[in-house]
């Protein structure tokens, strides 16, 4: 008997992975109904771009099938269609990072992270819609458009892997690769109520990169729908590389063991809005407090947490990081004084801050990063996890470029209204928005907790367990999906 389309786009990627290598669906049907939830679906949303010609998708497919029918697998995504973040090269497929300037570039090679996938078996169809450049956490740009909230059309999707998170919302992909310098892969997860991961810092090494030493705040990652999914893609997509010295040369297959765990006794420090702090729009801290509460429920003990250095301080520290980091992204475009016409303000924005930062200062910022580190570390002699909420605010209208305010706080820089989602990064620590819940508008909200230095296993093990806590909850699906 066929499978029902309905039925294989709602398996899990694990699932999927088994009933594929136990031929009780094939490749070439998996494409197919794929393929028609992406034409269901995207016209509305926006989330896959750059898709490729069906007829190869579909030979693609029927490959992999006979590869089966031989008794071969390339890898537990084998036949697995996936969509690439734009950010990422796909050889044969543009990398328009979003740009004007870059919006006929296609790449005459794989980048690292789809090296990886495709060589676990992976059939890319397209790939996903990524904010100009990456920036702000609003998946819009000026050449394909914007990528809208699953659950309400009208509304960001975040980003910048919003169209990672719409497309697994809406089950056009089971799993999907991100990446994460300010919540890019956690705070899209929570506004469509999948689950993002940020890993520790090296533990996915980045392919081609402009820098290997110094750019270490933003990394790749996995989003899924199920713990066990982001954790198997991890599997995938870490381990070493000698073309990133600072990677981590921890064993990747870890990622694929179980992750059954006792959470009793697990010690969860929440540190809220950071005791008034940061601003947040109504109702986001109830809904993270009812998640919270089923930590409780489940054993853990749930205190106030604190940082141990002055979150002002924090993100002084942070936005020299990023100017530097950012405008040096930015700066080679910007050798043809032309090009400044065809670059979001906001670029240009840290373009131009950056111009006034000496070595002096990104020296004092490092320090100053260090002795947040330190500070976090002692956190952690407290507590297992910490946990935040992974957004400020709730998804916002669609056409707006970024929230100018919070609870009548006036935001001073274009990502203000993100500082919520620094301390992992800051610290290179592994973070991972589960589901929070629905505020009163319908929209979901995430709950980022944050693990201790290379902990990525231990987080991923307490997130697992979050989920089997709340199935029903997991498993609500947007409207129409």
């Amino acid at each position: 008997m066929t499978p029902s389309p309905t039925y294989l786009i709602d398996l899990s990627a694990c699932d999927l992975s088994r009933a594929i290598h136990q031929r009780q669906v094939s490749c070439h049907e998996v494409m197919q109904a794929t393929l028609a939830q992406v034409d269901r679906f995207n016209p509305g949303s926006n989330a896959i771009v750059s898709r490729v010609d069906t007829d190869a998708l579909l030979r693609q497919a029927h490959e992999r099938d006979a590869q089966l029918a031989r008794g071969e697998s390339m890898g537990w995504m084998h036949g697995m269609p996936q969509a690439i973040k734009d950010l990422a090269n796909v050889r044969g497929l543009r990398t328009s990072l979003g740009s004007p300037l870059m919006k006929d570039f296609v790449a005459s090679e794989d980048g690292l992270m789809a090296q990886r996938m495709k060589a676990a078996g992976a059939i890319v169809i397209g790939k996903t819609n990524t904010p100009e450049f990456g920036l702000g956490s609003h998946t819009f740009n000026e050449v394909f458009g914007p990528t809208r909230n699953a659950w309400d059309p009208s509304q960001s999707a975040g980003g910048s892997s919003g169209g990672a998170a719409v497309a697994l919302a809406q089950r056009m992909l089971p799993v999907a690769d991100g990446s994460d310098f300010m919540g890019s892969l956690r705070n899209p997860a929570g506004w469509n109520h999948v689950f993002g991961m940020r890993p520790s810092q090296g533990r996915v090494p980045m392919q081609p990169a402009q820098d290997v030493f110094m750019a270490q705040l933003a990394t790749e990652g996995p989003m899924g729908r199920h713990v066990r999914d982001v954790a198997m893609l991890l599997s995938t997509q870490a381990g070493a590389h000698p073309s990133s010295p600072l990677s981590l040369t921890g064993d990747p297959s870890v990622f694929a063991g179980s992750l059954d765990m006792d959470p009793k006794g697990q010690r969860v420090g929440w540190l809220g809005n950071l005791q008034g702090y940061l601003p947040m729009e109504d109702g986001i801290l109830e809904v993270c407090e009812s998640a919270l509460n089923s930590f409780s429920g489940m054993g853990c003990t749930v205190d106030e947490a604190r940082l141990g250095m002055p979150p002002e301080q924090v993100w002084q520290t942070w936005l020299v990081w990023r100017q530097a980091l950012v405008a040096s992204r930015i700066a080679p475009l910007l050798v043809n004084p032309a090009n400044r016409a065809h670059l979001k303000t906001e670029a240009l924005w840290e373009y131009d801050q950056s111009k006034n930062l000496t070595g002096a200062q990104l020296m004092a910022a490092s320090a100053s990063r260090t002795r947040f580190y330190l500070s976090m570390l002692q956190l952690f002699e407290k507590f297992d996890v910490l946990a935040i909420p992974v957004a400020q605010v709730w998804p916002f209208d669609v056409s707006l470029r970024w929230p100018q305010s919070i609870a009548g706080q006036s935001m001073d820089t274009y990502h203000r209204w993100m500082e919520v989602v620094i301390y992992a990064t800051l610290a290179g620590l592994p973070s991972i928005s589960v589901p929070a819940g629905f505020g009163a508008n319908g929209l979901p909200m995430g709950l980022a907790l944050i693990g201790k230095p290379q902990g990525d296993w231990d987080l991923l093990k307490l997130a697992h367990a979050y989920e089997m806590a709340n199935q029903e909850l997991i498993a609500r699906r947007p409207p129409g999906v």
